[in-house]
């Protein structure tokens, strides 16, 4: 297949996903059940939750749509650590001098710009100035070494890349012209560095207005190209529309309807990444209210953090919750978290015990749950209420607008309520597809625009939907994804290493940490920690191998494929 072709099939599919959407939507099935969602029929679950149609002007891009839903004159963005502040006016008056600069530095639509940051109030402003132009914002990790992001660099191939003083290393080699993040700080000297503009500068420009060059904006047009390990293990670009994003942003002030009064959100999971990005650096911006950014997590600075700003919700991952069940004594004794309300928790599935451990030590906070995935714009579903809280185990109802089917992964039959399968999930949120790779592609969406998550999951007889196990192979460490196979790849290219495999291990304080099994090659003396420390040189930390052990063959299928479930019970029954 060409490249022109498979650019067209990509486009094809992105349509019949909009029209099977909207249809979905505005004709459902008069045979669906009004508990569950389900329709017999044709074996879909519908969603229960209230729909707001979607914005019917084509040449719309989520920057404006946005801004037109945005209050002014309060404060938007509040940096925990220095207490500097954006209000809702100079959010949108930074976002048209940086989108102005950004123009007469030849950006136009379609070209990626790179933002290697830290969570920062500027964060927002780049990537909605970015988006403005029909340009395309991609988000890398701060702590992923210089040679993860040349791979992301070489593949999505942006042309101008944001970033802090401190990071500018890990892109002297790139070539790209680069624009520094920090204020009041000098330009750094590093070798081979392209640094050619400030924030700082850009920021004193005045907006062109009409003058500046912008070509017209379709919803279908991409706006994000962030990083995925996807259902298949490696690292794929995710390729988001403007619809997408505008769809998330409706649903998100939906979700917040019934939620009225002043609130302050505490912004401590990363904006490089979905949930970070598409939550506290757009959707909350359009809701008007105050996002609290936290540099970097640490939960000293978390709590300290709620206690100052009188933060009443914050996003967290199971890691942290079970953190704050732990130590409960301490942190209440410790710091007033007396403003709390709603604690958002996702990323991995939380035993029913914690979730009642921490109602029970904070019985005036509200726990919600949520699931998502990059491919579908952190949107699938979530609690939002203490009632549908109560229901331990759920993720939550389906997300407005949002169709889910159960396939049993062996037949691709599709299956009833409290049956469990893979589940597929439709709707506006949906990625358009893999970046530059028609075979990833295919192997997630289906050509009626069905996402396959790559979970095993069930929805129950009130349309409650509990994710069982995963048909995936990521592992979640701390609430980050590391795919095995990267992992294999890089231990295959040691000379002392035949073959290898990666496996999770769980674990109650991270979630899932990476276990390497490794077969040496004859005569090697090579060492558990040696192997370690040749993956810890090249891999973001979170990706580190901590554990290794030594075997005389990886057992495989008949068809060559790694045995992992009989690894990971080896692993959990050897004294190793």
């Amino acid at each position: 297949m060409t490249r022109t072709e498979s650019e067209q099939k990509q486009k094809q599919l992105k349509q019949r996903q909009s029209r099977s959407s909207n249809m979905a939507i505005e004709s459902q099935p008069s045979s669906i059940d009004p508990r569950s969602g389900f329709c017999n029929s044709n074996s879909i679950f519908y969603s229960k939750r209230e729909f707001t149609p979607h914005p019917p002007n084509p040449n719309l891009d989520v920057t404006t749509f946005i801004s037109s839903h945005a209050h002014h004159g309060d404060i938007a963005f509040l940096d925990a650590s220095t207490g500097r502040h954006l209000t809702f006016s100079d959010v949108w008056l930074a976002v048209d001098s940086v989108a102005s600069s950004l123009s007469d530095m030849g950006v136009r639509k379609g070209d990626v710009i790179l933002l290697l940051s830290p969570n920062s109030i500027f964060f927002p402003v780049v990537s909605l100035a970015v988006m403005s132009l029909g340009a395309v914002i991609s988000t890398t990790n701060p702590i992923n070494t210089a040679r993860e992001i040349a791979k992301q660099i070489a593949d999505s191939k942006p042309i101008i890349a944001f970033t802090t003083r401190q990071l500018v290393p890990k892109l002297a080699e790139s070539s790209l012209r680069i624009v520094i993040l920090d204020e009041h700080q000098s330009i750094p000297a590093v070798r081979n560095a392209r640094i050619v503009a400030t924030l700082e500068e850009m920021l004193k420009k005045q907006p062109s207005g009409d003058g500046r060059v912008r070509d017209l904006v379709n919803q279908d047009d991409t706006a994000t190209l962030l990083y995925s390990s996807g259902t298949t293990g490696m690292s794929k670009g995710v390729v988001t529309s403007h619809r997408s994003l505008i769809a998330m942003v409706q649903i998100r002030l939906v979700r917040s309807r019934g939620n009225e009064g002043e609130h302050r959100f505490l912004c401590t999971v990363p904006m490089f990444h979905v949930y970070g990005l598409a939550g506290f650096a757009l959707a909350l911006l359009a809701s008007g209210t105050t996002v609290v950014i936290l540099p970097k997590y640490d939960m000293h600075d978390m709590l300290s953090a709620i206690e100052k700003y009188r933060i009443t919700s914050i996003p967290v991952v199971p890691p942290i919750l079970a953190a704050l069940v732990n130590s409960a004594d301490r942190i209440l004794s410790k710091y007033d978290l007396s403003s709390l309300q709603l604690v958002s928790n996702g990323g991995a599935p939380t035993s029913k015990e914690v979730i009642e451990k921490f109602m029970e030590r904070y019985p005036a906070v509200t726990i919600l749950q949520a699931y998502g995935l990059t491919e579908s714009t952190a949107v699938g579903a979530y609690t939002n209420s203490l009632e549908e809280s109560k229901r331990h185990g759920t993720v939550g109802l389906l997300s407005p607008g949002m169709e889910a089917k159960i396939v049993n992964p062996e037949t691709q039959d599709a299956l009833p309520v409290n049956r469990t399968g893979e589940l597929w999930m439709r709707g506006l949120p949906v990625m358009k597809g893999y970046f530059r790779n028609a075979e990833a592609t295919a192997s997630t969406l289906d050509s009626e625009g069905w996402l396959k998550t790559g979970d095993l999951c069930y929805i129950d007889d009130d349309g409650f939907i509990f994710v069982v196990d995963r048909l995936k192979e990521l592992i979640k460490y701390k609430g980050y994804q590391v795919p095995p196979a990267e992992l294999e790849a890089l231990l295959a290219t040691h000379p002392e290493i035949s073959d290898a495999a990666v496996v999770p291990i769980p674990d109650k304080e991270v979630g899932q940490y990476p276990m390497a099994y490794v077969v040496k090659t004859a005569g090697s003396n090579l060492s558990e920690g040696a192997v370690m420390d040749f993956v810890t040189a090249q891999v973001a930390p979170y990706k580190r191998i901590r554990r290794v052990a030594f075997v005389a063959s990886i057992p495989k299928s008949a068809t060559g494929k790694t045995l992992r479930k009989n690894l990971m019970q080896l692993a959990t029954t050897s004294k190793l």
